[in-house]
C-alpha cells in the first residue's frame, strides 16, 4: 500500500520563486530515490479559523503564505530509504538552501487507507 509524508509550512511571499527553485530540486532527487509523486501547494483560498487553522499551526507571520505538501511513495520501506539518503550529509547536496524558516513546518507520515 502507498506511503505518504505530508508538510504544511509558512514561506514569505517574498520567497515565493526561492521557494520553488528549493521544491523542485528536492523533488527531482526524491524521485531519483523511488517517489512516486511530489506535489507542492501555494496557499491560495486558506481561511482563518476561529478556534484552529493552517496559519496557526505553523506560526505563519502576516506577510508568509502557507504551502500544503505532499509525497507519495510505493511502500513505507521505500520511503524509509528515502528519507535516510536525505539526512546523510550529501544526501541533499546541491539543492538550493531552504528559504524559510524549518523550525515551523510541521510534517508526518501517513499509511494510504484508499485512494480513488
Amino acid at each position: 500500500m502507498a506511503y505518504v509524508d505530508g508538510f504544511v509550512a509558512a514561506i514569505p511571499k517574498a520567497n515565493k520563486q526561492l521557494y520553488q527553485e528549493h521544491s523542485r530540486a528536492s523533488a527531482e532527487r526524491i524521485k531519483s530515490w523511488g517517489a512516486t509523486r511530489v506535489v507542492e501547494n501555494w496557499g491560495d483560498d486558506v481561511p482563518r479559523g476561529e478556534t484552529n487553522d493552517f496559519y496557526g499551526a505553523v506560526l505563519a507571520k502576516p506577510d508568509e503564505v502557507v504551502v500544503f505538501s505532499w509525497i507519495e511513495y510505493p511502500d513505507k520501506a521505500t520511503r524509509d530509504a528515502v528519507m535516510q539518503k536525505m539526512m546523510s550529509p550529501e544526501g541533499m547536496e546541491g539543492i538550493p538552501e531552504m528559504p524559510f524558516d524549518g523550525k515551523r513546518m510541521i510534517f508526518g507520515g501517513f499509511e494510504t487507507l484508499f485512494s480513488v
